[in-house]
């Protein structure tokens, strides 16, 4: 049995969900459903094969396993913020975004260690995360797991699941805000609409740009948030980013040069350039 090709077929139907515009708490549950299935058809199958080496019982729970694992834990805390969002009131609706974001820094400070060593690309504590035997001599102290199944869990590979899904829920919490922020008493604020240029690269590209805007000052001279800037840029382009704190963290991760779309840039500018001077 392929468990990753298993795991991109998660990702179609998940994304084919998301293309029916369905309210949110449906569309949740539905994810949630097929999430957790495909957990419980990872679970049958290594219990039965288990793996031939520890190589790759370290790929399986520190990347296949997670691609359902992050989206469970995305679409139930979506679900669960949903049910208790506040259904008028902008101010209240306001409150209760900053407070579950202020929840979720809490945890990226509480495990500050691991996400470093995560967003570093580091491996040598792999064997010691990722691997089933190391689950009652290396217990995790720094989130509320009170149960892990020692046929089906390691020491970190929840913890890596709820850190990338977190990431994600950043960006859902600041898009609502902002939708929020830019309505009034609940009917959206209409602005003058104008012909928008094609963004004609890709969305690693917009990323990169958005981020190397903001680091040179943009977000700190004029108060804006990462998304703010994004939404603005959408003012301007036909595009619309995905997941753009996650693509920031794979950007982050690049082996060679971390700056390719900017590097395209420089180079295209500075042949341009030589080209008048001739």
């Amino acid at each position: 049995m392929d468990l990753k090709l298993l795991g991109e077929d998660l990702l179609k139907e998940l994304d084919g969900i998301r293309l029916e515009n369905l309210p949110i708490l449906e569309q949740s549950n539905r994810s949630i459903e097929l999430s957790r299935n495909l957990l419980t058809v990872f679970k049958r199958n290594i219990l039965v094969d288990d793996f031939e080496s520890v190589d790759k019982e370290i790929f399986f729970f520190k990347k296949i396993k997670q691609v359902p694992l992050v989206k469970l834990i995305y679409f139930s805390e979506i679900h669960s913020f949903e049910i208790q969002f506040p259904k008028v009131d902008r101010n209240a609706q306001l409150k209760f975004i900053k407070k579950k974001i202020n929840k979720l820094n809490r945890f990226f400070l509480y495990n500050i260690d691991f996400g470093q060593y995560v967003n570093s690309g580091a491996t040598h504590f792999d064997k010691v995360y990722y691997t089933r035997k190391n689950l009652e001599t290396y217990r995790i102290t720094t989130s509320k797991f009170y149960f892990q199944d020692p046929d089906f869990c390691t020491p970190r590979d929840m913890l890596l699941g709820k850190f990338k899904a977190f990431i994600a829920l950043i960006n859902y919490m600041d898009i609502k805000q902002e939708r929020i922020k830019n309505s009034l008493n609940g009917k959206k604020i209409l602005k003058n609409s104008n012909e928008k240029i094609d963004w004609p690269f890709t969305n690693t590209d917009w990323v990169e740009l958005l981020y190397a805007l903001c680091a040179a000052g943009m977000a700190k001279q004029n108060g804006l948030s990462i998304i703010k800037i994004s939404k603005i840029l959408q003012e301007v382009f036909d595009f619309t980013p995905k997941e753009i704190y996650k693509t920031f963290q794979d950007i982050k991760s690049r082996k060679n040069s971390r700056t390719l779309f900017l590097d395209q840039l420089t180079a295209s500018l500075l042949s341009e350039m030589d080209k008048s001077e001739e």
